[in-house]
């Protein structure tokens, strides 16, 4: 892999390189190796991933891990040669494949390497107004959705790059843990990762016994022994307190290290400058990795699941409905769950229930976290392939719809059963956690939030019923996904006074009034003063 915005970066991948001393990443442009090419990556589109998803979720990662050993981070100099260089490196062993990615290192580039650019693999996708311009050349609304699903999931170098990232803390880790290993989850491993999204990790302790049977050889054994402490919180806190130092003081291109030790779930946030991510690290949080599991297998079972989140969750965005910034927001993880929830409520049913798919766990599946039921079948091919045939410009639509006029107030969305089920709490919007039962991870949500989200819903189902696509094509205006991807208001002021008349007035002008009387009050409170 190789950077450029200033630096560059190689990445040599399953290269048999005989280098000096351990290969990893040093602060001045070294060496990193790992990053696999695992099942269930679209590196060519929709027809690579296909053949991968029939892989568990476990397959995958133990594959990526694998291959991350076997792969080599440099970071190249400013005015060298990528050719010359990758000449060299071939001379000192086999290198299987290689890619150069651009970097967020700001070092001026050379003159010489602007007059023999190389390709760079994208670490972030492109503009929404871009975007917007490649839709309406599409000649349906699924067409547009796939094309926002190329240009915004991540691609194979970007996964290969963050499996790297994890192995550089590993490093670490196990200078006090030998036997411990540091894997992504979330949105980097559950197939709805965006280009750009962090990079969460945990350090896992879970595989240290299995290590300890199989290295049992001979009269001699060693054993790793931590402490007593009060609670297991405190000993994750003091795990992570240490490493966090660590990174902060040695770890090679680690910078920003912010050490929340004290939140529900402890993590150290820290930025990794020669991959550009940012990242957070947990200990072994069994959970949130069986949500990540859960995700990969909707994601595996029909194309459409994939390409209705990311377009949703980019309207999302696009209408503020959520941000990068912890607060009152709708979070993508609860906008996820509400599209599942919407494809299991379909006749048929384009996805399964948590329910069913626990029906189907053989022995192996079988996994109780905390007092929690975390079972489910992890074999893809023991789940029957859905027979609802709707396309996505159908069932875009229909989502705007069905939760425009979903009854917040009494019902609450629940995927273990697939239906509405009465809130057990007066939280606006309640969201049950797959697993944890006993919490709503929707809570964050106020009242204002979900019904600015009802508004959007209504005003987006209303366009999209409504505008005539060929009339837009011949005008050259933006039609369908591209419409409704257009902040309300901005593209023509008199189409949206048109439109206050429609499905989602009342909410609209309601928030409007809203926001005015809390602007007045905030002037007259200002002047008291």
């Amino acid at each position: 892999m190789a950077h450029r915005a200033g630096g560059r970066a190689l990445c040599l991948l399953r290269g048999r390189l005989r280098l000096p001393g351990p290969a990893r990443l040093g602060s001045s442009g070294a060496a990193v190796q790992r990053a696999p090419q695992a099942a269930g990556a679209e590196e060519a589109g929709e027809d690579a991933g296909i053949s991968a998803r029939k892989k568990t979720f476990t397959e995958v990662q133990t594959e990526r891990l694998e291959q991350a050993e076997q792969t080599v981070l440099i970071k190249c100099p400013p005015k060298i040669n990528e050719k010359k260089l990758l000449q060299y490196l071939s001379s000192h062993g086999n290198i299987k494949s290689h890619f150069f990615f651009e970097n967020h290192l700001k070092n001026p580039v050379s003159q010489a390497a602007e007059e023999t650019p190389v390709h760079l693999s994208p670490q972030s996708h492109i503009p929404v107004n871009e975007l917007i311009q490649k839709l309406c050349c599409a000649d349906s609304i699924s067409t547009q959705m796939y094309i926002l699903l190329n240009e915004y999931q991540l691609t194979e170098e970007n996964i290969k790059l963050r499996f790297l990232a994890c192995s550089l803390v590993r490093d670490f880790a196990r200078a006090f843990f030998p036997d411990s290993t540091v894997k992504p989850f979330g949105s980097s491993v559950n197939t709805f990762g965006k280009l750009g999204c962090d990079v969460d990790m945990f350090l896992d302790f879970h595989d240290i016994q299995k290590h300890a049977t199989m290295m049992k050889k001979g009269p001699f054994e060693m054993e790793y022994q931590m402490k007593r402490l009060p609670s297991e919180r405190l000993a994750t806190q003091k795990i992570l307190s240490v490493i966090g130092d660590c990174l902060d003081n040695f770890g090679p291109g680690c910078s920003s290290v912010q050490k929340i030790l004290h939140a529900r779930c402890p993590l150290v946030k820290f930025s990794h400058q020669p991959t550009g991510f940012q990242c957070d690290l947990s200990v072994s949080n069994s959970i949130a990795i069986r949500s990540s599991e859960l995700l990969y297998i909707y994601g595996c079972l029909d194309s459409r699941v994939r390409a209705l989140v990311f377009s949703v969750r980019c309207w999302a965005r696009v209408h503020g409905l959520t941000n990068s910034v912890p607060g009152t927001w709708i979070t993508n993880f609860s906008l996820t769950m509400m599209v599942m929830f919407f494809l299991q409520k379909r006749s048929p049913p384009i996805i399964p229930t948590l329910n069913q798919l626990k029906e189907l766990a053989g022995e192996k599946d079988k996994h109780v976290i905390g007092g929690y039921d975390c079972s489910f079948v992890s074999d893809l091919s023991k789940i029957k392939p859905t027979k609802n045939t709707e396309t996505l410009d159908v069932l875009l639509g229909d989502f705007f719809e069905y939760f425009g006029n979903f009854d917040f107030r009494k019902n609450s969305i629940n995927l273990r059963k697939g239906k509405e089920v009465n809130k057990p709490e007066s939280s606006p919007l309640y969201i049950w956690n797959p697993f944890e039962q006993d919490l709503n991870i929707s809570k964050n949500v106020n009242q204002p939030q979900l019904e600015k989200f009802v508004a959007m819903a209504r005003e987006s189902a209303w366009i999209l019923q409504k505008e005539d696509k060929t009339q837009q094509k011949i005008n050259k205006e933006p039609w369908g996904l591209a419409a409704i991807l257009i902040p309300f208001g901005k593209s023509n002021p008199s189409k949206m006074k048109n439109r206050m008349k429609g499905i989602g007035s009342e909410t609209i002008r309601s928030l409007l009034d809203s926001l005015k009387l809390n602007t007045a009050n905030t002037v007259q409170k200002a002047a008291g003063k």
